[in-house]
């Protein structure tokens, strides 16, 4: 076979590496993780701490194991001064996922691991236990200092879920709030070589450290394709307005072939396995709040796209909605994001770099040949 009948754009279908992670079951329409079901996880009252800990560690953990692995990320809630400086001298303009970008890149000068250079499966681990507690602290810092508002500590009485949403907004999460926000982290958690965690894996496979790994993670994660389309889903919502304009809406933009944001997903043939449970978190939040109408949106949307393209909703629809009933800005969706998938990119780091190969595919040149050099003058 030639190199351009064996060319794959986007690496569709390309078969890049193992991994012992996730899956998508195509058959079941199920996303396996480590062997469990995530739907199982949600429905089953798993907490994100158990989902992050199972990513790390293989297998879910004793009782004794999740109050060890609790303590570990208490200890690291809080930041180093360097990273509260830049968030504090950060200009208040500067989108959160670029100035997330930044510190988590940051954080490295003072990860004694990271100092020491030490990438060894431990001290890897270690590394994404500290990530896991501070990233939430990046996320509403700089949020807050972006507001002229002071930080709010985190609380030790709560969990990574509850405390996020306290640090944002100061004030105490209701439980509804807490078990939305709870989910949401478990289902973005970890999506096998989806294109973030490819490129935290390319970078793994120079053994570049962690933090830059995670960096290049958190970077690719930023564009409206993959992490930002949540924040894209919402916006569209808000344009829609009202439930009565949702098919309109919907038509015209397929009309005018506008891109249509939390719509489809390569992986899934007949919708994405983590709609379901987002969806029911999403209720949730619309019947506690009295607020319907972004939910009301999302199901027109979804029949409308289902009727005319037979195109599914993808995690990012109700995730919005989700996110915006329980008041959280906008721009904070996407680093939210990180602040789950931190759990399965540092998977994929410790993997990557526990049976180390490096990541170096070829290309198709289409570019000109046979030109010849001329000197300045003479161009």
């Amino acid at each position: 076979m030639s190199e351009a009948n064996s060319y794959s754009p986007g690496l569709a279908g390309v078969i890049a590496g193992e991994s012992a992670i996730s899956c998508i079951d195509v058959e079941r329409n199920k996303l396996n993780m480590r062997g469990y079901d995530l739907v199982d996880l949600t429905e089953g009252g798993a907490s994100f701490e158990e989902v992050a800990y199972l990513l790390l560690h293989d297998d879910l953990p004793s009782l004794g194991q999740l109050a060890a692995f609790n303590d570990a990320l208490l200890i690291e809630r809080q930041l180093p001064d360097a990273v509260a400086h830049l968030l504090r001298t950060a200009p208040a303009k500067a989108h959160p996922m670029a100035l997330l970008r930044t510190a988590v890149s940051a954080l490295a000068y003072s990860d004694a691991d990271s100092l020491a250079g030490d990438t060894s499966h431990e001290a890897n681990v270690r590394k994404a236990v500290r990530l896991l507690a501070k990233v939430p602290l990046i996320i509403a810092a700089g949020h807050r200092l972006a507001q002229g508002q002071e930080p709010v500590e985190p609380r030790d009485d709560l969990s990574l879920a509850a405390n996020l949403l306290y640090m944002i907004s100061g004030e105490e999460p209701k439980a509804y709030a807490i078990e939305a926000m709870n989910v949401s982290l478990i289902l973005y958690s970890e999506h096998g070589y989806n294109a973030s965690a490819f490129a935290a894996r390319v970078a793994a496979s120079t053994l570049a450290d962690m933090h830059a790994a995670i960096t290049a993670g958190v970077a690719t994660l930023g564009g409206p394709l993959h992490g930002g389309a949540n924040e894209a889903a919402m916006e569209m919502m808000l344009e829609i307005g009202t439930p009565d304009n949702a098919r309109t809406w919907i038509l015209d933009a397929l009309q005018s072939k506008r891109k249509i944001m939390g719509f489809g997903h390569r992986e899934y043939k007949s919708g994405d396995s983590r709609v379901p449970a987002m969806k029911q978190a999403g209720l949730s939040v619309s019947q506690e709040t009295g607020e319907d109408r972004w939910r009301q949106i999302a199901e027109i949307s979804e029949e409308t796209m289902l009727a005319e393209k037979g195109i599914f909703p993808n995690l990012d629809l109700p995730c919005a909605y989700a996110y915006y009933g329980l008041d959280i800005p906008i721009p904070l969706f996407t680093p939210i994001f990180v602040a789950s998938r931190i759990s399965g990119w540092a998977a994929h780091v410790i993997e990557q770099q526990d049976n180390n190969r490096l990541i170096r595919p070829n290309h198709i040149y289409t570019g000109p040949v046979g030109r010849t050099y001329k000197s300045v003058g003479d161009r």
